[in-house]
């Protein structure tokens, strides 16, 4: 390669580079925002966690002052939507470590496992056979339903290549049935304290909290109110939950393969499977985090760069989703999640109340 070749080169990723810089400040600024508005004790009480708050930050300035800034800022914000959300994914593994499994024992894993897959196939039925939605907003649904909020959603994305609006009507649902959550399950357990009809402990409560509530700050909520035993339980049987994901997203990823080779009617051979090594790192970070190897001081600050990194990708998912698109998707999302909010909840008592009769 010639000196001017190299010159052009580097010229044209500078240039790149630069264009970056506009949307990552603006997406920057509202993620402080979101994170200082996540401080205030009332979202604290409402489980509105600092992603949620950040989407809908994004949203309301999309939908107002954002058009007159696109055209400068439209690149950094792809950027930070696009790398920023993997990078996040990533490191979402330091809050995970394979001993938290151990802790709530067989018993909690199987009924994380059996929650999560029943709801998410309950999702695929129901959302194609009897509402006809199409299989992108169904999957980001289930998703979020099924495993960790507006993070499973946001990390379905780059899988099932969902444009904005449906993942914003995705995360909504998450929203909107994880806040009333919030309400609901401690009225369950002061009803049950009154009326023991369940046979419930605040250990088992947590655990059924944990492994049906969509967001992990919903379900600190909701243990908080109950006590610190119910509390424990319900982060680690949550956390297990959001360490469900990435096996999902492999399965998931070489499921649509699979169904893309078929539909375009290839010859018979292995069909390719698209990886997304963004959900393999985050096993290996849960993995290595399992080991203990770092200061536990360097992991929170961590942890605080990942939460900066996730909430810039939720204000950048924010500012390029329009009300209308989500107006046009209509009552059907909404219904479908609703009755899968209805299966986590009753549904999730069955099973909760099985398994710990079978198990015990």
């Amino acid at each position: 390669m010639s000196e001017n070749q190299v010159g052009e080169f580097t010229q044209f990723h500078q240039n790149a580079a630069l264009k970056l810089i506009p949307g990552i400040l603006l997406a920057t600024v509202l993620t402080a925002i979101a994170i200082y508005i996540g401080t205030i004790p009332w979202f604290i009480n409402m489980g509105l966690g600092v992603l949620t708050l950040a989407i809908l930050l994004g949203i309301i300035i999309g939908n107002t002052l954002y058009p007159f800034l696109k055209s400068t800022c439209n690149s950094g914000i792809h950027f930070s939507k696009h790398y920023l959300l993997r990078a996040g994914i990533i490191l979402y593994g330091f809050r995970l470590t394979f001993q938290q499994i151990t802790e709530v024992g067989a018993t909690g894993i199987l009924i994380d496992i059996i929650m999560l897959s029943s709801t998410f196939f309950m999702a695929l039925w129901i959302g194609r056979t009897f509402f006809q939605l199409d299989s992108q907003t169904v999957i980001l649904i289930g998703a979020g339903s099924s495993i960790c909020g507006a993070a499973a959603v946001m990390a379905t994305e780059p899988i099932v290549k969902a444009p904005a609006s449906k993942v914003a009507v995705a995360i909504s649902t998450v929203v909107i049935f994880g806040t009333l959550a919030i309400f609901i399950y401690p009225w369950i357990y002061q009803f049950n304290t009154h009326y023991p009809w369940l046979n419930f402990t605040q250990e088992t409560f947590g655990i059924f909290s944990g492994s049906t509530v969509h967001e992990v700050a919903q379900v600190v909520a909701i243990g908080h109110t109950l006590g610190n035993e119910a509390e424990n339980a319900a982060v680690i049987s949550k956390m297990i939950r959001v360490m469900l994901l990435a096996p999902f997203l492999l399965l998931l990823s070489g499921y649509l393969s699979r169904a893309k080779v078929k539909n375009c009617h290839a010859h018979p051979q292995k069909s390719p499977i698209t990886i997304p090594w963004f959900a393999v790192f985050f096993i290996a970070t849960a993995g290595f985090n399992s080991f203990h190897l770092l200061p536990e001081s360097f992991v929170h600050h961590i942890i605080a760069i990942d939460t900066i990194l996730l909430a810039t990708a939720m204000v950048a998912l924010g500012l390029t989703t329009h009300i209308s698109a989500i107006r046009q998707a209509g009552i059907k999302p909404i219904l479908l999640a609703l009755i899968l909010f209805i299966w986590l909840v009753v549904g999730g008592l069955i099973v909760n109340q099985g398994i710990h009769h079978l198990l015990r």
